[in-house]
């Protein structure tokens, strides 16, 4: 097996040589030397990694070469397709899977086709295909640009002690997401339609029928809500106004903008797209600004005494304790979360194959460059108490610092708008992954064609947004603000974890049982090995009794946002032993499924109960 991964490695051994001899003729006796040998040699590593990708990668994401099993037929005619932009779905112009030269026969077919309905039934209805390049790269920097690169630096230091450790996780963190990116462009090349990781689970674990299925749902629709993004919204926009978060006061904004976010998808999509952009936008910019800010602080112009304080014995205070870091690492990579978002949007992307290949590095790239560098921007113009105390306001604390209070106020609602847009962001993905579950036949309240279906504009799914605001509430209004963010970010992380072991698994099993398939994309195996370990980590570390023997969520137990993941996933599968097995045995049916064309075009699967002889 030829890897194209590996062709330019000497080329950027080189790339780098330079780089790190740049480096030292130019801080060859500064006593700033620390400081700065980190910054660049760090830049140095990740631009030769990132020129490596590159030109490693071009071929793959713009004009890939065919792979195994893959005819020059076949690429020949799938690059006339992709290269054709018709958005009308009806006109059998996508990208289905037969063109992907999956189904080569029946049987094959029956294994590749995830779920009941076919790639044109699943594709069917909908607002077409309408989001570019330049939309799916701003949909994954508006998921991923949210209140983590704000608000979790602070958090995270608390858990590991020491700005040295807390910036090898930024680092970690952004490792472990290009291994993941590359892993779901595999999949989501191999099965380009919406849905993420349901599809990719239901193309692997097939038996029990529907057990993956429904598992997944249970955490997508429990835990996939924003309530998060919604409470840093309120946080920041009272400190701009200059007032104290009271219990209620703080809710009822944060249940405000749930709302207004719901009904803006579900009325005018079009105009929600259009927003969601141009925030996606506004938090780059943002970003850049905070960037530009911190190197301002440490060339020694501004009103902040001592900007190298913090990177003098960075790994002085270091925590000893596994459990520290795997709860940091889970809000690393939250603050990382959504370089997979086009997979989940599939169905609404021209081109699918070709814009996912070249939305998601070019997105997760300009995120974790912008990251790297807040972060030494944030340890520059506060001392490490001064963050661990900021809570979620760590960036006003930053401005607070730099320019004084007006400009902490000004900044406040900058982040404000920047936990909208990623609200904004998530719940369109959301509801898109809620309306693939309802059509696939999941039993749901009030019969699934109802959750399945645009309703009522005929082109966005108002009824998977409802799916969404529900848990969405229930999370705002629930726990105690002053602890809610970071128990939320541990509970969304663990089960996550659980999912991504068994996709990676699933990778593997693919690779084994159908090593002739056709693979648009195929990611280097050790980088899923990594992936894979680093998930084995993350799984066993939060068990281990922490430092301070207390966790981060005091005074709620340490484990407890591991054992509310777990639960919340073993109840996906007494779900599933209801509807599957237990009810039709006690009550003497079986389950018959039919396909249904709704009234907007969708087709959705239902299940009949018909009695047993």
């Amino acid at each position: 097996m030829n890897y194209p991964h590996v062709s330019t490695i000497q080329g950027n051994v080189r790339l780098e040589i330079l780089i790190l001899n740049f480096e030292s003729t130019w801080l060859t006796g500064t006593w700033h030397s620390f400081v700065r040998s980190m910054v660049f040699a760090s830049c140095g590593h990740i631009l030769a990694l990132s020129s490596s990708a590159l030109l490693s990668y071009i071929n793959v994401f713009i004009a890939p070469t065919p792979s195994r099993g893959m005819s020059t037929t076949w690429w020949s005619r799938l690059s006339k397709q992709q290269g054709d932009d018709q958005d009308d779905r009806a006109s059998g112009s996508q990208l289905g899977e037969k063109d992907q030269g999956i189904q080569k026969s029946p049987n094959e077919n029956a294994y590749w086709s995830p779920g009941e309905l076919t790639f044109e039934e699943d594709t069917a209805g909908g607002m077409g295909r309408y989001l570019g390049v330049t939309s799916c790269t701003l949909l994954i920097v508006g998921k991923i640009i949210g209140s983590g690169i704000f608000s979790t630096p602070s958090s995270i230091l608390s858990s590991v002690g020491s700005v040295g450790a807390s910036l090898m996780l930024w680092v970690l963190g952004f490792l472990l997401s290009f291994c993941g990116l590359f892993i779901w462009l595999e999949f989501g090349t191999m099965f380009p339609r919406s849905g993420g990781e349901k599809v990719y689970l239901e193309a692997v674990y097939k038996k029990p029928k529907y057990l993956a299925t429904i598992i997944f749902a249970a955490n997508a629709i429990l835990l996939g809500f924003t309530a998060s993004n919604c409470i840093v919204f309120a946080s920041n926009i009272l400190v701009a106004a200059g007032q104290s978060a009271g219990r209620w006061n703080e809710r009822g904004i944060a249940l405000g903008v749930m709302f207004f976010v719901t009904f803006l998808h579900g009325i005018a999509p079009k105009t929600g797209v259009l927003i969601m952009n141009l925030l996606s936008i506004f938090k780059i910019v943002i970003l850049v600004f905070v960037v530009v800010t911190g190197w301002v602080v440490l060339s020694g112009k501004t009103r902040v005494v001592d900007p190298y304080y913090n990177f003098r014995n960075a790994f002085a205070g270091s925590s000893t304790s596994s459990n520290d870091y795997a709860t940091a690492t889970f809000k690393v990579l939250y603050a990382y979360t959504g370089w997979s978002n086009v997979n989940y949007v599939m169905n609404d992307v021209r081109n699918p194959v070709r814009t996912l290949k070249i939305a998601g590095p070019l997105g997760l790239g300009i995120c974790t460059v912008l990251y790297l560098l807040a972060n030494v921007a944030y340890f520059s113009a506060a001392t490490k108490t001064e963050i661990i105390e900021s809570g979620v306001t760590v960036a006003s604390l930053f401005f607070g610092n730099v320019f004084g209070s007006v400009a902490e106020r000004a900044l406040s609602v900058f982040i404000a708008l920047s936990a909208l847009g990623n609200v904004i962001t998530v719940t369109f993905v959301a509801a898109r992954v809620n309306q693939e579950l309802a059509k696939e036949g999941i039993p749901l309240p009030f019969g699934n064609k109802f959750w399945a279906s645009n309703w009522p504009t005929g082109r966005s799914p108002l009824p998977g947004l409802i799916i969404h605001l529900i848990p969405s509430i229930i999370v705002i209004i629930g726990p105690p603000p002053n602890i809610a963010y970071p128990f939320i970010l541990d509970v969304e992380g663990y089960p996550q974890q659980i999912i991504n072991f068994f996709i990676v698994i699933g990778l593997f099993y693919l690779r084994w049982k159908k090593p002739d398939a056709i693979r648009p994309f195929k990611v280097w195996w050790p980088l899923a090995v990594f992936f894979l370990a680093a998930a084995c980590f993350l799984l066993i570390a939060p068990f281990l009794k922490p430092a301070n023997g207390v966790g981060d969520t005091p005074p709620l137990p340490y484990y407890l946002y591991c054992l509310v993941g777990i639960a919340i996933m073993f109840v996906g599968v007494l779900y599933w032993f209801a509807w599957r097995i237990m009810l039709p045995k006690v009550f003497g049916y079986e389950l018959v499924p039919r396909k249904e064309m709704l009234d907007d075009g969708t087709f959705v699967t239902v299940y009949l109960n018909r009695k047993m002889q």
